[in-house]
């Protein structure tokens, strides 16, 4: 493929690369299913028909639910460790052990020490996905499709979250895990005729097979074996021989060294990754929809807190489409600023109608709150939640790619783990309009910094 040489989302080229996305994220879907099953279920559990014979207290109920962002932490760092020393496939199938624990922990479960346990390796899994999977995904995927692929893990994220909803509002308590672990079974077998990835196998001296592997994703024909003299006129060949020393140029091959973290460029990288996840999560895009429900009685909603999930899930999930049909076309830069900008005047709607608003223009207009949070799922729906990934591993070097996505996707889970415990305190304690200013604040700085200072990386080479 020539440098300037546009190609449609539906060319053969691209067969693989999407067909392989789609086949990875039936683990992140997986996930998402798990972490939709928390909210039915914690009613079930804390009745007088828990099946664990006890109610749970409130206690028990918030570390269930906060022992997944512990998890997710202690993930990211695993196979963060783990990426570059047995490659991405591996890992990939190590990334559905944990989640098959957890649906066995569910349907075995004696007292609640079984449920801490399988919410931790759910997020063990969870954090995994959120390292490996995207740099499967970025390593594979052309330049004119990595945004769009890259993107669409928190949309298989929301539709888990609704599938895992719906099944276990519906579903009895010891149904519901028989079902969730067909989902990790299948895509056990999905992966098994996924190729490695060229430049993982590249920086293990595998040059063959990366070949293989690069002729596969690219959907390309292989020189003919044997036939040396037309082998050096292939457009293929020629094509990968130009990828592999782009690749080594880029010292992937190299011991990797404190100086390759301690320097200017890579620390002010590090810099707006730390900015950009602090926005992503202290502007609420993560925390917030935790608690909607919560919102809605704030406001004087009179529409079933059910209902209103269910309809801001499924505005959640077209919002990502929209992001990954528009990533590669406008750029990450762009999307991201004017998602972060319409967040916090969608979030400082909320706080200055909780403030000056009378209860009885809220009553009147009950359709408003859903609204305006069907505005904000939308808004963060086109940049800040999806687009993090894909910025993150884009902006690292390639050398140190492995390590410093799980280095981010680490602090990022941290912060997960924060915001979900300063969330409830601050709505209780300081009431939700001083909550929705805080959150409004932070999407007004995100703008602002990362306006003056991140890059587009849009056609970024992955190989540097």
């Amino acid at each position: 493929m020539t440098a300037g040489e546009k190609l449609s989302v539906f060319s053969a080229r691209y067969r693989w690369q999407i067909i392989a996305t789609m086949t990875v994220h039936i683990m992140t879907l997986t996930h998402g299913v798990g972490v939709g099953w928390l909210s039915p279920s914690l009613r079930l559990l804390g009745s007088d028909h828990s099946p664990l014979g006890d109610p749970i207290t409130i206690g028990e109920a918030s570390w269930m639910g906060s022992l997944i962002g512990l998890g997710s932490l202690t993930g990211n760092i695993i196979f963060g460790l783990l990426l570059d020393r047995l490659g991405r496939k591996l890992c990939m199938y190590f990334l559905a052990i944990p989640n098959m624990t957890y649906w066995i922990l569910i349907y075995t479960a004696q007292n609640v020490g079984y449920l801490y346990a399988g919410r931790f390796l759910a997020g063990i899994s969870g954090g995994g996905c959120y390292v490996v999977l995207p740099i499967f995904i970025a390593e594979i995927a052309d330049n004119g499709v990595r945004g769009a692929l890259s993107s669409m893990a928190m949309m298989y994220v929301s539709i888990g979250m609704m599938i895992g909803f719906s099944l276990a509002s519906y579903l009895s308590y010891h149904l519901m895990p028989c079902i969730a672990i067909t989902f990790p079974i299948v895509f056990l077998l999905a992966i098994i005729g996924l190729a490695e990835t060229p430049q993982y196998l590249l920086r293990r001296g595998r040059d063959e097979q990366a070949e293989k592997s690069y002729y596969f994703y690219k959907n390309l024909k292989a020189p003919k074996v044997g036939d040396k003299e037309a082998s050096n006129h292939d457009a293929a060949k020629i094509e990968f021989d130009s990828f592999r020393l782009q690749v080594l140029s880029g010292g992937i091959t190299e011991k990797i060294t404190k100086r390759d973290f301690f320097n200017l460029p890579t620390m002010k990288v590090f810099g707006l990754i730390f900015v950009l996840i602090i926005c992503n999560q202290l502007s609420g895009s993560f925390a917030i929809f935790n608690y909607t429900s919560h919102i809605f009685a704030e406001l004087g909603s009179q529409i079933d807190p059910n209902t209103c999930t269910i309809v801001v899930g499924g505005v959640q999930v077209l919002s990502i489409l929209c992001a990954v049909a528009l990533v590669d076309r406008c750029g990450r830069r762009v999307l991201l600023l004017t998602s972060m900008a319409g967040m916090g005047l969608g979030e400082l709607t909320i706080a200055l109608l909780k403030c000056f608003a009378s209860e009885e223009f809220l009553a009147e207009n009950s359709w408003l709150p859903l609204i305006v949070m069907c505005y904000v799922t939308c808004i963060a729906s086109v940049g800040v939640i999806p687009l993090i990934f894909i910025i993150i591993i884009e902006m690292l070097p390639a050398k140190i790619r492995s390590i410093g996505t799980s280095l981010s996707m680490a602090t990022f889970s941290g912060f997960i783990f924060v915001s979900l415990k300063i969330y409830p305190i601050m709505i209780y304690d300081q009431g939700l309009a001083a909550t929705m200013f805080m959150s409004a604040g932070m999407c007004f700085f995100g703008f602002i910094v990362l306006g003056l200072f991140l890059p587009e990386t849009k056609g970024k080479l992955m190989t540097h």
